[in-house]
């Protein structure tokens, strides 16, 4: 299986994936490490990317999600995935590949994002990355206004993983 947790930034997708997949004993992947120089440079000076900027990146994502699925590994995939589109890049279908939306209000991303440090990820891009996201119309929703240890029991009880 693998499982893909979605949402802007600050909703926790890095923190929850790493828990999950500990729990779980899977691998893990930050999408961010998959990110050419250039979008790294754009981010870090507050310039949002756009679907041109993406379409490698989620090209890249797609291929290591294809890599698991043949090796019959499991992987949890942190990754914004803001739009569907982007989601049917990655292939996510609610079967084979699903998708976990970290869902949370402006005020609560902004109040995370001000207590971290990230290395690129410039704050001003949060309101740009809400604009831009697309809930989605399948998969799991789960609320960020919990812990992290919670959110990862809801993820594993609602798809009925056993750990």
């Amino acid at each position: 299986m693998i499982i893909v947790i979605i949402g802007p930034m600050g909703c926790g997708k890095t923190t929850v994936g790493e828990l999950l997949a500990e729990r779980l004993s899977w691998t893990f992947a930050d999408a961010d490490d998959f990110h050419p120089p250039e979008n790294v440079e754009k981010m870090r000076q507050g310039i949002p990317l756009d679907d041109d900027d993406r379409f490698g990146w989620l090209a890249s994502l797609r291929t290591h999600i294809e890599e698991q699925i043949q090796r019959d590994k499991n992987l949890i995939l942190a990754c914004s995935a803001l739009k569907h589109s982007y989601r049917e890049i990655l292939g996510i279908d609610q079967r084979r590949i699903i998708s976990v939306y970290l869902k949370g209000s402006f005020e609560l991303l902004q109040e995370r994002i001000a207590k971290r440090s990230h290395q690129y990820m410039n704050e001003s891009l949060l309101l740009s990355q809400l604009q831009t996201m697309e809930e989605p119309f399948g998969g799991l929703i789960v609320s960020i206004d919990q812990t992290p240890e919670m959110i990862c029991s809801e993820i594993i009880n609602e798809l009925g993983i056993q750990s």
